[in-house]
């Protein structure tokens, strides 16, 4: 009875903290000295040592702060520019026109960040204006961007990959392949909706561009070419066993800075600018996980990881009902946290139990990431909303509500892969049997 309370103690410290608006990593460090000291005679100061150490020097996390850099490098550059110029003759004739572009130009940028909010960010600024100049709605465009910029997180290389399959002890490598083909029907299912709606409302679209030849969309879709092979350069290293994410991180921070150098976007600026701001990013998600690892302990000393995994088995839920418990339960934890606080939060206590109940900690950790996306458009504190907020100074509710739409197909995404769990594990299969 004394192990339950003391649970309690600990979950509710938890909760107080980020109630308070502690910084999470701060939150977490707390209540795990909070639990080391209730259930454990171990020495406070050895216990935190050595699991500050442990987390912080994965070989796999190393990757990180390279793939971070290589965003930020990026959104410095003119890549977007490039993007919306080679992408727009192949979009304006679909229902929706240009509206389009943002989605495709969001799984194109994704492929070469591994950050939603770079993704974000990098498309909305060219993104935004252009269409704004052109008459389209601007709700459906805001709302676009923000939908498709989630794809950061599912299309790799993924940073929230990385951390889940570091806190999984899941292959990053096969994470990155599962990931190919949810994200591409992600930009499927966005485009549709696209679509269906400009079909419906016919007069909040602009009229279509004039058509232009075949030849001249090949001409302007030269401009892709150099992030195509930043693309193949990154994946195909990968894919081809020639290099390990962390390999291939390293890989894409060099061509990235040849390619922005052979732009003529590189300088002294420029480079710190990116360099600083990568270095905030990583140190932050590093003191999140290091805070985690130590909670980690903290909670088996409790046995809470156990008295939750019993808890779930004896709810006699099956394999579906389990999921939409799980889904509804990260969407309201995506409400109060960002995306890598609830992976490190969550991966150790639940995983026990999901593979008690015969899922693969595979297939969980895409049907993870689809979630965190969700989490990234809902308020308070979705950090796409922040991107926008700031970008278009609208206010977050009116943001969540253009968003709606591409928070339901998120959620539809989820249903089809968990009805259809051959759209995560088909790739990897077929690889790596």
């Amino acid at each position: 009875m004394s192990e339950v309370i003391f649970s309690f103690i600990l979950v509710f410290s938890l909760i107080g903290a980020l109630a308070l608006g502690v910084w999470v990593s701060v939150a977490l460090f707390l209540t795990g000295i909070v639990g080391i000291l209730l259930f454990s005679n171990a020495p406070l100061s050895n216990v935190l040592a050595t699991n500050v150490w442990s987390s912080s020097s994965e070989w796999s996390l190393a990757a990180l702060p390279l793939f971070i850099w290589m965003g930020e490098i990026l959104f410095r550059s003119r890549i977007a520019g490039d993007l919306f110029n080679g992408l727009a003759p192949w979009m304006r004739r679909l229902p929706g026109g240009l509206s389009h572009v943002g989605i495709v130009a969001s799984g194109i940028f994704a492929a070469v960040s591994g950050s939603s909010a770079a993704t974000c960010a990098t498309v909305a600024k060219v993104t935004l204006p252009e269409l704004k100049r052109r008459g389209y709605d601007e709700k459906l465009t805001i709302g676009t961007i923000a939908g498709s910029g989630t794809l950061g997180l599912l299309i790799p290389p993924s940073i929230i990959m990385i951390v889940y399959g570091v806190a999984a002890d899941v292959s990053i490598t096969r994470l990155f392949v599962a990931g190919i083909i949810p994200g591409l029907l992600m930009i499927a299912l966005f485009m549709s909706f696209v679509a269906i709606w400009s079909i419906l409302n016919p007069s909040k679209v602009p009229q279509k561009d004039p058509a232009i030849s075949f030849i001249q969309k090949i001409k302007a879709s030269g401009s892709l070419i150099p992030v195509t092979l930043l693309i193949i350069g990154i994946m195909g290293s990968i894919y081809l066993g020639i290099a390990s994410p962390t390999d291939s991180a390293a890989v894409g921070v060099v061509l990235s800075l040849m390619l922005v150098w052979l732009y003529g976007d590189l300088n002294w600026q420029s480079f710190k600018a990116g360099l600083f701001s990568a270095m905030l990013t990583s140190s932050m998600i590093a003191f999140i996980l290091a805070g985690a690892a130590f909670l980690t302990v903290a909670m088996g000393y409790s046995n809470i990881p156990m008295l939750l995994a019993q808890w779930i088995t004896e709810l006699g839920l099956n394999h579906y009902a389990l999921i939409a418990v799980l889904a509804l339960f990260f969407v309201v934890m995506g409400c109060f946290l960002d995306g890598i606080s609830i992976v490190v939060l969550t991966t150790s206590i639940l995983l026990p139990s999901i593979q008690a109940a015969g899922i693969d900690p595979l297939w969980f950790g895409l049907f993870l990431v689809l979630v965190v996306e969700m989490a990234q458009i809902t308020p308070p504190v979705g950090l796409n909303l922040f991107v926008l907020q700031g970008m278009t100074g609208k206010h977050i509710w009116y943001l969540s509500l253009a968003t709606l739409p591409f928070f339901l197909m998120l959620l539809l995404g989820v249903i089809l892969i968990t009805v259809f769990p051959e759209i995560v594990m088909f790739l990897p299969k077929m690889m790596y049997s």
